[in-house]
């Protein structure tokens, strides 16, 4: 596999359900599907599941986009100063710069497909799910005790 960006050397990725690279952290997880070494650095895919009444990372910003695709219930989603309640087959742009976050503040788990531009995401993976073993994100329906994302 190259990492040139050329999609020469670039095999194909097949994965079932519930395949992947696992993340767990509590009762926030996180599967991902193709980071650089699959995409040749131009995206990641993964998936983020909430258990009910789960906060996420706390309202972050970075350069890249995000964007969110949601597979299971219903999330919210911070955009700027705005929460929206993204119900299943909701799509969600987050232009790179903006604040935002996400948290599943039903009664059921929830799960968003998350792509992010350049693929090099997963290299942050093993500090963020330390940061959430650390601040487990509690529950949507009390105060959130730290503003700082992972």
């Amino acid at each position: 596999m190259t990492n040139s960006g050329s999609t020469a050397g670039r095999r194909p990725v097949v994965l079932g359900p519930g395949e992947g690279r696992a993340y767990p952290m509590g009762s926030v997880s996180a599967v991902f599907k193709a980071d650089g070494a699959e995409t040749g650095q131009r995206y990641s895919i993964s998936e983020w599941w909430l258990d009910p009444h789960t906060k996420g990372p706390g309202a972050h910003s970075h350069p890249e986009d995000d964007v969110f695709y949601v597979l299971a219930g219903t999330m919210s989603v911070l955009v700027g100063t705005e929460w929206i309640e993204a119900s299943t087959g909701s799509f969600v742009l987050v232009p790179g710069d903006v604040t935002h976050d996400f948290e599943n503040r039903g009664s059921e788990r929830a799960g968003v497909l998350n792509v992010s531009a350049p693929g090099n995401f997963e290299q942050l993976m093993p500090g963020i799910a330390q940061w959430f073993v650390e601040r487990p994100p509690g529950d949507t329906t009390t105060t959130r005790t730290t503003s700082e994302g992972p």
